[in-house]
């Protein structure tokens, strides 16, 4: 895996560097701003970008705003970005587009090293890797929307395949089984309107439908 980080912060930057390095990851560069990121995927053409929401020069949105453009001219780049606080905005503008090989995470989940790094690969990978944090205050604002077919439970489903956990992954969470949580996946399929004839991937699907359900609110 090779990899681009995008962090103005030198000290965070480094020391994300390091981490992945320790991990097994290759760092091929590290920039300060969104205009530099541009000119080093379109140089080095990594597998993943982890970049930071806010950069210069403005630090505000530069960083997502360059994943978008970076998601349109590399379909096939995966994409982590990294934020300082919950920006529900700027998660689902970025996560509503192709789901394949995108992530949104907090800094602060950086600190869980191991969790991070399989973060990482799962979304270098092609997975999703949607902070827990986002996932329930997008839940919080779903009132309204086609989510309330839902029950508790299999809310709460949707929530761990939004974070981008897998069957296993949420029968572990949930302690629950994998055929009971397979069950409630098929539920919330159903429910969302997304039949086994779907030429698309129900997961990622549903996942879509999660996200644009909490966009409706805010437009």
């Amino acid at each position: 895996m090779r990899v681009v980080i995008a962090e103005d912060s030198v000290l965070l930057r480094e020391g994300l560097a390091r981490l992945m390095e320790v991990g097994g990851i290759e760092v091929i560069d590290t920039v300060g701003d969104a205009e530099a990121l541009l000119r080093s995927v379109e140089r080095d053409r990594p597998d993943l970008v982890v970049a930071d929401v806010r950069m210069p020069p403005d630090q505000s949105d530069e960083g997502v705003r360059a994943a978008l453009v970076l998601r349109r001219q590399y379909p096939d780049l995966a994409i982590l970005m990294l934020s300082q606080y919950v920006e529900e905005r700027y998660a689902v503008e970025l996560l509503t587009g192709q789901m394949r090989g995108i992530g949104y995470l907090l800094k602060d989940r950086v600190a869980d090293v191991a969790e991070f790094l399989d973060s990482l690969r799962r979304v270098a990978d092609g997975g999703t890797a949607l902070d827990p944090e986002v996932v329930s205050q997008l839940l919080v604002r779903s009132n309204g929307s086609e989510l309330d077919r839902l029950t508790p439970r299999e809310r709460e489903v949707l929530s761990h395949m939004a974070e981008g956990r897998s069957n296993a992954g949420i029968a572990a969470v949930l302690v629950l089984s994998e055929g009971a949580v397979s069950k409630h996946i098929n539920a919330i399929f159903t429910k969302l309107g997304l039949p086994p004839s779907d030429s698309g991937n129900r997961r990622v699907l549903a996942i879509l439908k999660f996200l644009q359900g909490n966009t409706k609110d805010r437009s």
